[in-house]
């Protein structure tokens, strides 16, 4: 462990008086003294949020340290800020490792709880009605690649550290993680939560942040827009019936960027608002009022 040369000389002074003759309340002072000149090696890490599958945690370590999650570097700012996502079938242990400045590294365990979720089994569908056109199998592909690529972004934005705010206030009607079982066989969670409004009615921004993606007419989601709010957080707006921003552009938290519609493989109109942090899949309701109380509000107002 190393010193600085006022370091060395506070250690040296105070272990010389400690020597003399001095009353006990001096000696303590001194004992401070000597201690607060000894650096102490610091592996401080906060989170904030719960450990639950689905959740977005915001962190804080010793600037200039870097942090490890899920085998994943993790970004952290210059101020030691950084964020991760829990996936919706996080295990129920995982592990934070934090490396300081020397290379010296402490793990980090922790527990999450795990969710049920609304499951649903249909049995007696016909394969075609699940299934996609196999003329559709490769458009599906090219799709699928532009969401992946825009979500794999890592800018140094910090707009998740603002308050999250509804898209839009309405009723819910599809929550995160339910899945449906067609015939025995499982379908691909639901990741978003769904809000039921007539075609038409304006989606605004959660929070500020980067359009990364903006796509009018994709197969299984219609008009799709992705907004990155930093660090691999970024929100998806599903079944548009018109963007009303385009790539690259960037925006407030409330600023009207779409209009909900019934685009892609969908029953009604609605919006399907989804938060990923790069790959995995963020609830997020856990970022928000409860509905209700959202809607009660703006009502009274």
């Amino acid at each position: 462990m190393k010193f600085n040369r006022l370091g060395i000389f506070s250690v040296l002074l105070t272990m010389h008086l400690l020597r003399q003759r001095t009353t006990i309340i001096e000696r303590v002072a001194l004992w401070v003294m000597l201690m607060l000149s000894i650096p102490v090696k610091s592996y401080a890490l906060e989170l904030e949020g719960d450990w639950v599958q689905g959740q977005m945690l915001i962190g804080q370590v010793t600037p200039g340290s870097s942090v490890s999650f899920n085998k994943r570097d993790v970004r952290v700012d210059s101020d030691g800020v950084f964020v991760i996502g829990l996936d919706r079938d996080e295990p129920a242990s995982v592990e934070v490792i934090v490396t300081s400045v020397d290379g010296s590294s402490e793990r980090h365990s922790f527990s999450v709880q795990q969710r049920e979720y609304n499951i649903q089994r249909v049995e007696g569908v016909p394969a075609k009605t699940v299934n996609p056109p196999a003329e559709e199998i490769a458009r599906i592909n090219r799709e699928s690649a532009l969401t992946r690529a825009a979500r794999r972004k890592d800018l140094p934005r910090r707009d998740f550290l603002s308050e999250f705010q509804w898209p839009v206030l309405g009723p819910i009607s599809g929550v995160y993680g339910s899945q449906r079982y067609y015939n025995g066989e499982p379908r691909r969670p639901h990741y978003g939560v769904d809000v039921a409004r007539p075609t038409g009615t304006l989606v605004v921004a959660p929070a500020g942040g980067i359009v990364t993606m903006a796509h009018e007419n994709m197969f299984f989601s219609g008009g799709t827009m992705i907004l990155d709010h930093g660090h691999g957080i970024s929100s998806s707006f599903l079944h548009l019936s018109e963007i009303l921003v385009k790539e690259g552009q960037e925006v407030e938290r409330g600023e009207p960027i779409a209009k909900i519609g019934a685009t892609g493989r969908v029953t009604g109109p609605h919006l399907d608002w989804r938060m990923n942090w790069f790959t995995s899949k963020i609830d997020p309701q856990l970022l928000v009022p409860p509905m209700a109380e959202v809607m009660r509000q703006d009502q009274s107002q």
